[in-house]
């Protein structure tokens, strides 16, 4: 496994960051449980959860996945010592007021709540789920002073947040002399990119570390189209991503025709694509089984150069940065 930084910190983390979205809902206990302990061995030391995720098909059980994270970490052996851990806030957690969103109250409660299900005393990275454009940055600011103090979280990140809201949060935090985000998690792959016109740049400019989630685009850029012929594919049911893939079936087509030319897997090929960008810390990794985490392994190997790079983007268009993307 290859590291990095994480942004401007000084913080080392793995260039691939686990994904446990699926471990409740998709994922047995005990099978994430073993494929954790997979991605240690493999050299792979961030974790990425929220608060929100583990519920069923109803809605209910949210806080299940920190709760399967936090058995894991109760069973000792240095699990806890070796992650760097990092969860997330906004979604609501009851249809109660103030048990969702941004507010200082909730970020309290959200906090002491992600604790107790992840059976630890702090998190590594704290991050805003999504935007709370009701509360302002003063008061998001001070809660998070609050908790660095009192230890219970050491980084705070956002995710979905536009270039806008990071510039905002950031300049907020510099008139605090408060160290502010460190990351963003954005919606980033080769299908993808509107991130490349306002939020790279900003990530760029203030020094944090961009935590691509769906490099995949949910199984469109893993050989969706050869599973496809194979009768193999799982996830072909999903009504989103069919019609994605009804939109794009030519450029699919031309990228796992490319894939076969280098003689590279469709979903190594995304992941190191991603791995190239600029700000990329680690891409998000969310395998449902130890099979999927050990092929995401093999694509921090891959190195591509420029004239892979210049195919790819012919297949995916990109963006330059704004305003040179649309204006002269």
């Amino acid at each position: 496994m290859k590291f990095t930084h994480l942004g401007r910190t000084g913080l080392t983390v793995s260039r691939l960051c686990l994904g446990t979205m699926n471990f409740g809902p998709h994922t047995e206990e005990s099978d994430a449980h073993r494929i954790m302990d997979t991605a240690h061995d493999r050299g792979i030391n961030f974790f990425d959860t929220a608060n929100s995720y583990g519920r069923d098909s109803e809605g209910r059980l949210k806080g299940r996945t920190e709760e399967i994270i936090g058995r894991w970490f109760a069973q000792g052996g240095g699990r806890r010592e070796r992650t760097v851990l990092a969860t997330k806030a906004y979604a609501p957690m009851g249809d109660w007021p103030n048990e969702g969103r941004l507010s200082a109250l909730n970020i309290r409660r959200a906090v002491e709540a992600s604790l107790r299900r992840l059976n630890t005393d702090h998190i590594d990275l704290y991050q805003m789920h999504h935007i709370d454009r009701d509360t302002p940055w003063e008061e998001i600011w001070q809660a998070m002073e609050v908790l660095v103090t009192q230890g219970k979280i050491i980084y705070v990140g956002s995710s979905n947040f536009a270039g806008w809201h990071i510039a905002q949060a950031q300049e907020a935090a510099r008139a605090r002399h408060f160290l502010g985000l460190v990351s963003e998690q954005s919606l980033y792959n080769l299908l993808d990119r509107t991130i490349e016109l306002e939020v790279v740049p900003a990530l760029q400019h203030y020094g944090l570390g961009l935590i691509p989630w769906s490099p995949l685009r949910g199984g469109l850029l893993g050989g969706v189209l050869r599973k496809e012929r194979e009768g193999t594919r799982v996830r072909g049911a999903q009504a989103h991503a069919s019609e994605i893939l009804a939109l794009h079936r030519d450029r699919i087509q031309a990228y796992e025709d490319f894939a076969d030319e280098l003689g590279t897997d469709p979903a190594d090929l995304a992941l190191a694509w991603l791995l190239s960008r600029p700000a990329v810390t680690a891409p998000i990794v969310g395998p449902r089984t130890m099979a999927h985490l050990d092929a995401a392994v093999a694509a921090v190997e891959i190195e591509l150069d420029q004239k892979t790079l210049d195919r790819l983007d012919e297949i995916f268009p990109g963006h330059q940065p704004a305003p040179e993307d649309y204006a002269w």
